[in-house]
């Protein structure tokens, strides 16, 4: 598949899958209207002009109830195509959101009906599936479960963004002008030629300098924005002395990664990309670009202002919200720390659990996928298999990195779970995004139980999908 075509629209592909059952839908539901709009903002004092997706009820985003359907009316209001991916659900391929597979692009001014089982409960987001996405087309698209309606607990959706007033066509040309912004980009460490692998041109890692050529960012942001806002002026957020706080963390970062610092506060993370984990305690958690974090608070009975910050990984900047009580008085944040953000790793990755694991049968096919780079014109790739699956079996893929950046990869159409960190087996979080580190491997495996020509597979660093890190999943027979 081209990676131009699932980007930017080509010929449509069929979807059938024979003899599969028909999608079960909701016996009733009303159709919302979502519009695709333009808005301003104003980023560091000046005025910036982007996209956004809002609900009827004239707020980003929309949010439903488990079990129910996914019923809405698109409205494209730009002067410009588009297509909007629904992250975290796993509808019918044909509402998926990836231009022409095998749905077609949504035209300037075009409507488009979606109505599909909504499923489990969780925090997801939607996003457009273009460059758009640097230009803040995203919102969060929260499905909430009976208990969740029924908790003695506030809700607070918190997401992130970088943002630049540079057009992200014009990032992307930069990037591959070999003009990156970062300042740690190391060429050296992403090019040492040779090799082939299943036809695909693989790179040869020289570790021989250890992670001294990684590069974490090869974008500098004007801004980095928690609910369109950068920290110098902060939403703050009004709670209850004494309270219990459910915090719903988005990264709808294109290409930039942070970690969610909660101070002295702490706190409990209980759900990753929308899936229960078994609790686990701590005050920092990772999360790359394309994954979500719910975090579980308890205030102190006296109350307080509490920031919670989203901290740039390698770099000073961060980003967030303030939880104030009545009264609190609320300090200024700068924009900048004293510290740069910690890097990403899978330390935390290896502990989750899953509270609902899928089966743990065997794996009736493994395959290899490998992630490589080269900054001479930036350009990324996906080698290995050939992700051909047979409906209805168990898949594991393995991921191994063969370059000096992170690639948080996320399957379309799936829920999969965590089954090995570096050849070592666990039983970890269901996911649909999970990073890999520079020099290492991932494994997930799940169940084939979404019938279609193919679905996406690809970074989530948008300029890394953009330049070629983007294959499919074939189901046999589709």
């Amino acid at each position: 598949m081209n990676r131009r075509t699932l980007l930017a629209g080509a010929a449509s592909a069929a979807i059938v899958a024979a003899n599969w059952p028909a999608i079960r839908l909701a016996q009733a539901s009303e159709t919302r209207r979502l519009a695709i709009a333009t808005r301003v903002l104003e980023v560091n004092g000046k005025a910036a002009k982007v996209f956004g997706l809002t609900g009827p009820d004239g707020k980003p985003g929309l949010s439903f109830e488990a079990g129910g359907n996914f019923d809405i009316r698109l409205d494209n209001q730009l002067a410009e195509e588009t297509m909007i991916h629904w992250h975290g659900l796993t509808p019918p391929a044909e509402y998926d959101g990836v231009p022409d597979l095998p749905m077609p692009i949504i035209k300037a001014g075009e409507q488009r009906n979606f109505r599909f089982p909504i499923g489990n409960g969780g925090t997801h987001w939607m996003h457009a599936h273009t460059l758009q996405e640097q230009q803040l087309l995203a919102a969060p698209l929260i499905v909430r479960t009976a208990d969740d309606l029924k908790a003695d607990e506030q809700e607070v959706v918190i997401l992130l963004h970088d943002f630049s007033f540079t057009p992200p066509a014009e990032l992307l040309a930069q990037l591959k002008a070999g003009k990156s912004s970062s300042g740690n980009m190391d060429a050296n460490a992403m090019n040492h030629g040779g090799g082939t692998m299943n036809g695909m041109d693989m790179p040869r890692m020289d570790m021989s300098g250890g992670m001294a050529g990684m590069d974490l960012n090869d974008v500098n942001y004007d801004a980095y924005l928690a609910n369109d806002r950068t920290l110098d002026d902060p939403e703050v957020v009004k709670v209850e002395k004494g309270g219990r706080v459910r915090l719903r963390i988005i990264n709808g970062a294109t290409a930039t990664a942070f970690t969610i610092d909660l101070d002295s506060l702490g706190g409990s993370l209980i759900a990753v990309d929308g899936q229960p984990i078994v609790p686990v305690s701590g005050s920092q958690f990772p999360l790359s670009m394309g994954q979500r974090a719910d975090i579980r608070l308890d205030l102190p009975k006296e109350g307080g202002a509490f920031p919670v910050l989203a901290l740039r990984e390698g770099g000073n900047e961060r980003t967030g919200v303030v939880l104030a009580s009545s009264g609190a008085p609320v300090s200024r944040l700068a924009v900048v720390g004293d510290a740069a953000g910690p890097i990403l790793d899978l330390s935390l990755e290896a502990t989750l659990q899953a509270l609902q694991p899928l089966s743990q049968k065997p794996a009736d096919k493994n395959f290899m996928v490998h992630l490589s780079g080269n900054m001479d014109g930036y350009t990324w790739a996906m080698g290995g298999d050939h992700l051909n699956i047979r409906p209805r079996s168990r898949l594991a893929i393995t991921m191994m990195n063969m370059s000096m950046m992170a690639h948080p990869m996320h399957l379309h159409g799936h829920h999969f779970q965590v089954v090995a960190i570096g050849g070592k087996s666990i039983s970890g979080a269901v996911r649909d995004t999970v990073l890999v580190p520079p020099n290492q491997t991932v494994t997930f495996a799940f169940e084939a139980v979404n019938p279609a020509k193919a679905w996406a597979f690809h970074c989530h660093h948008l300029y890394h999908m953009a330049s070629g890190m983007m294959t499919t999943v074939n189901y046999e027979g589709a």
